[in-house]
Parts: structure tokens; C-alpha cells; sequence
């Protein structure tokens, strides 16, 4: 990012910067989008800009929704899908069922969403090139009440069934309270193939499990149990991305882990935009294996073997 200027606007400040060559004008860089953790519009655009390196491969080519929150995590907040317009003419976008997406595909469209108080990016399951065909299998598994605890025991028997099959696993920080397991596959399969696995999968542990696990859409009938969602996998929707910030108390970060470590009681809170960029620097991308094309699986035989 480059340097740039400062200029008062009657009671306002702007602030002007150039990223990849595009000139970009800061509003209110002073704002607090965390004022919990003291975090104004422009030292979180400084975090979004470290974290580009890192969080765009896994955006690129995808349909982008973000969360914004004009006044921070403590004011009104509003999903923006259609591209606003006033966007810069470089921002890149894509059609999909009528919506105008913008697609995140460089650190200038990064830092013009940071400007305009977006805090949370989720992504679609599928991408503009290949729509309707998944590259991965994602399973998000989401506490009814405390402790994080009974979320990890879930990601671990997801883990095993996975395991059984073949299947090699990865997962991430939901940034809240829940985990998100990621399996990569190769990309000629439709939604429909990919929701008989999940399925399958996912009444498999709830069946083996009930006093841990359901599968309930209604919130109010869930218990205490963890809610297995296979379902949010489809097209049209949406997930966190990965080191994605979240609009909560700390500032975390939607941020991958390894198995090893899950399983030595880490805490979700300890990932935030204070301590991201000292764990990329020692870990890099644990995610990275979800970019690479030889490490898809084949899910034919699967597919033979499994109910209709």
C-alpha cells in the first residue's frame, strides 16, 4: 500500500492512499470499527492489507457477500451482494441469478470494501467459473450453548468418518463460536452429488451420537447439542471466508488450524487481528492444500455405494 495524503473535510477527515497503482480515498479513517479493541476504519485496513496476501487466493473467483457496519460492530449493520454503484470501475464483478456480485480478486477491491466498513466476508461454495460444481465438501458445525469443547469432540468424529472414506480433512475457525471442516474434491461434481455425502455423513454422527449432535434446523429444538449443518452447502449460499474478520468482541479472525493443535484446547478467541499476522508468519496457509489440484478427491465410488 502506498503512502498518502490527509486532508480535513469540514468536521471530517479523508485520508488518500494507492494500492496496486489505484487511488483510493479513506473516509473517516478515524472512525472506530472495534472501539472495544480500539480499532478505527484505518488501522483495519491496515490489517486487510497485510492480510491479502493470505486471504485472496482463497476469495478469487468466488461470489462475494459481505456484512457491513457503517458504525462499527455496535451499530446497524446490512449483507451487501449487488455491487454498489459507486464502485471504482476496476472492481471486478459477476452475474449470478440476477445478482451483480463483486469478486474479490485484488487487494485495491480489498481495501475499497474495508472503506466502506465492510467487516465480514463470506464466500459462495461454488466458483464464476465452474458454477453449480463445489471444490470442496464443507461441513460447519455450530454449538447450541457452550462449552467449544463439545464442537471439537464433533470435528474429531467428523474427522474419523472422513477418514474412513478416504477422505483427507481440513478446519478452520468459524471466528465465532463454531468449526468449519473443508474437503477438498475434484471439480465434476454437482450439488446434488455432494449433498448425498454430507448427508450421509451427517446423519451417520447424528445417529451414533444423539446426545451430542443433531441435525434440527429449528433453533429452539436443539438443545444443548451440536448442530451437524450439512445443508448450508448449496448453491446460492454462503460461508465465511478464510482469515475473514468477524464483527464481535476481540476482533477474530475466521482462521485455520491444524488437527494437532485442536486437539491441544485451543480457544477460537485467541485468533483475532492482533495475533493473525504473528501466526501466518510462523505457520503460512494451512489452507493452502485446498488451492492445489493434486490433493482433490475422487468421489465415484462414493457416490455408488450411497442411498439416493
Amino acid at each position: 500500500m502506498g503512502a498518502g495524503s490527509e486532508v480535513a473535510v469540514g468536521a471530517k477527515k479523508t485520508r488518500t492512499i494507492r494500492v496496486e497503482g489505484k487511488e483510493l480515498t479513506i473516509s473517516n479513517p478515524d472512525k472506530m470499527m472495534y472501539p472495544d479493541d480500539g480499532i478505527t476504519k484505518w488501522s483495519y485496513l491496515l490489517h486487510l492489507t497485510r492480510l491479502a496476501p493470505w486471504m485472496l487466493p482463497h476469495c478469487r473467483g468466488r461470489w462475494l457477500t459481505t456484512i457491513r457496519f457503517p458504525d462499527g460492530v455496535h451499530g446497524k449493520s446490512f449483507y451487501q451482494k449487488n455491487v454498489p454503484s459507486h464502485a471504482p470501475e476496476w472492481v471486478r464483478t459477476g452475474t449470478w441469478n440476477e445478482v451483480e456480485y463483486i469478486l474479490l480478486e485484488d487487494a485495491a477491491t480489498l481495501a475499497w470494501l474495508a472503506n466502506l466498513a465492510c467487516l465480514e466476508f463470506h464466500l459462495s461454495f461454488d466458483r464464476v467459473d465452474a458454477p453449480d460444481m463445489p471444490p470442496e465438501l464443507v461441513f460447519d458445525l455450530d454449538p447450541s450453548a457452550p462449552p467449544f469443547e463439545k464442537v471439537v469432540e464433533v470435528a474429531f468424529y467428523t474427522k474419523e468418518v472422513l477418514d474412513g472414506m478416504g477422505l483427507s480433512s481440513y478446519v478452520k475457525t468459524s471466528g465465532a463460536t463454531g468449526l468449519q471442516v473443508y474437503v477438498p474434491i475434484h471439480r465434476r461434481y454437482t450439488f446434488e452429488d455432494t449433498r448425498k455425502v454430507s448427508r450421509f455423513v451427517a446423519m451417520y454422527l447424528a445417529q451414533k451420537y444423539p446426545r451430542l449432535i443433531t441435525i434440527e434446523r429449528t433453533v429452539k429444538n436443539r438443545g444443548d447439542k451440536v448442530y451437524f449443518d450439512y445443508l448450508q452447502h448449496w448453491r446460492g449460499k454462503s460461508l465465511i471466508a478464510p482469515y475473514s474478520p468477524r464483527a464481535r468482541k476481540g476482533a477474530p479472525v475466521s482462521t485455520p488450524l491444524t488437527w494437532e493443535e485442536l486437539n491441544q484446547g485451543i480457544r477460537p478467541e485467541q485468533f483475532t487481528l492482533a495475533t493473525i499476522h504473528g501466526r501466518l508468519a510462523e505457520k503460512g496457509d494451512l489452507f493452502a492444500g485446498l488451492l492445489a489440484e493434486v490433493s482433490r478427491h475422487d468421489l465415484t465410488d462414493i457416490l455408488k455405494w450411497l442411498p439416493e
